[in-house]
């Protein structure tokens, strides 16, 4: 299977770029959303502090993969790991392995926590688990592995078979924070302030004077200093990162329905819709983050 023309973030490192294994393709998705299958051996691979979440599963081969620390427990196709942002292992390959990988930017689960949970992003995190079984898991990596990742149809499907498995991440792996985390005071913007400043931002993406730092500060009722330490301390991410992220989102939506029906997009009307300075600001973002132009992204949806 090629690589896939869809984009890819690229703010996503990877732990396996700098072992033996073999990239075999990769793929953006929505949402902040990648896609990667491995394929390793002879190998032995640290996992240190990603900082993204890794959901993996084993497509083919595993019994000659070992956790170091763990001679008992062996891999196998259909079983996955999780790897927590925080994560730290050393495994030792020694037999041929394919696994597909899902990353999980810290944006994005922030994203999926509050909108499922309407919970605070920091206040729940994934719990590592090695070798475990799952079958709506291991059947969507099963049909994942089937696609073409080159096919701009096939990645829709995986592109929704992906966010339907975060989706079930944040609601069945997810587990609180140790409880004397919990017990010391965070600092962070209170449940209601953090509902009024998100519900805030989406009803005005278009309109970069109300999002500014103060109009968002005042939202709250908090300094400027305070509202954007505390925003970072709630979200993980900065008031402008989360900005841009919904407007990149929404562009992307937009692409997709123009792909539907088959217009061409405008950029200056895209740009205008999303809250973009101008067609040349929307360009450089969208290149920045997903390595593509939105008419190349749009092309590649409407030809599929």
């Amino acid at each position: 299977m090629p690589p896939s023309v869809l984009p890819t973030p690229s703010h996503l490192s990877h732990v396996l770029a700098q072992s033996r294994a073999q990239l075999r393709c990769r793929a953006g998705l929505s949402q902040s959303l990648e896609l990667a299958i491995w394929a390793n051996q002879d190998d032995e691979v640290h996992y240190r502090q990603q900082g993204h979440h890794t959901l993996s599963v084993y497509l083919a081969g595993g019994q000659g993969s070992q956790l170091k620390g763990d001679a008992l427990a062996r891999g196998e196709a259909g079983r996955f790991c999780i790897f927590p942002a925080e994560h730290e292992s050393r495994w030792l390959v020694r037999e041929p392995v394919q696994f597909l990988h899902l990353y999980v930017s810290d944006i994005a689960w922030a994203d999926r926590v509050v909108r499922l949970l309407d919970a605070e992003p920091r206040s729940i995190t994934l719990a590592p688990q090695i070798y475990s079984q799952d079958p709506i898991y291991a059947q969507w990596a099963q049909t994942l592995w089937q696609l073409d990742w080159s096919c701009a149809q096939d990645m829709w499907q995986a592109d929704s078979l992906s966010q339907q498995v975060l989706d079930r991440l944040v609601l069945q792996s997810a587990a609180p924070w140790q409880r004397q985390r919990l017990l010391k005071p965070l600092g962070g913007l209170s449940s209601t302030a953090r509902r009024k400043v998100l519900d805030y931002v989406e009803a005005h993406l278009t309109d970069s004077k109300a999002l500014s730092l103060p109009a968002l500060a005042q939202v709250v009722a908090l300094s400027e200093y305070h509202f954007a330490r505390m925003f970072h301390q709630s979200m993980g991410c900065t008031v402008h990162d989360w900005v841009m992220q919904r407007r990149l989102q929404r562009v992307c939506l937009r692409l997709r329905n123009l792909a539907q029906t088959g217009r061409t997009p405008k950029l200056t009307l895209l740009a205008a819709e999303a809250g973009f300075a101008n067609a040349s600001h929307l360009l450089r973002s969208f290149r920045k983050h997903y390595g593509l132009t939105p008419t190349q992204l749009a092309r590649c949806w409407r030809d599929a």
